[in-house]
Order: C-alpha cells, then structure tokens, then sequence
C-alpha cells in the first residue's frame, strides 16, 4: 500500500495553512474545535493524491461553498490513501484538462 503524499509547493503550503486557519475561525464560531494541523494535512492530502483543488479560490470562497468543501473533504477523505471516498467532490476541485 503507497503511503499519502503531502507533497506540494511551498506556496500550496502557505495556501493550505491559511485555508485551515481560516477554517478553524469559522468552526469555533459553531462550537467545533478542529486542530489547524489536522485541517491543514486533509487539504494538502487531498491536494496532493488526486483530487488538485484550486486553493486560492477555495480561501476566497464565501463561508457556505468554503464549509461546504472542508466539512466534505473532512467527511470523505480515506486518512489511508488520501482519496476522496462516497463521490464527493470539492466544488473548489481543478477542472479537468478538456
């Protein structure tokens, strides 16, 4: 079995983690309390094992779409492989070459 890669750009990087902090504001506000860290390995996991995502915009995103997509990925995301599971996909996902 092939481990999760969690390898990006040092960019990506930066866009994750403030995707997760942001993410993290927002949760609080709802009484969830979600570690950054945590939130910051399922962006970049997903990001990174088949499901590219299009961070900027997701941080940009409005607070319905943006939970939308972190409650999903939190939802779906196999730990094991990095995969999305039960057909979700982030509305914030790269759009397939044409």
């Amino acid at each position: 079995m092939s481990q999760v890669s969690f390898s990006c750009t040092e960019q990506e990087g930066k866009v994750a983690r403030a995707i997760a902090r942001r993410a993290r504001a927002l949760l609080l506000d709802h009484k969830v309390d979600r570690d950054v860290l945590d939130i910051t390995m399922d962006i970049v996991a997903t990001h990174c094992n088949g499901n590219p995502l299009r961070l900027d915009d997701l941080l940009a995103a409005d607070d319905v779409n943006f939970l939308h997509d972190l409650g999903g990925i939190a939802r779906h995301l196999n730990r094991e492989t990095g995969k999305l599971g039960n057909h979700f996909s982030p509305r914030f996902s790269q759009r397939a070459a044409a």
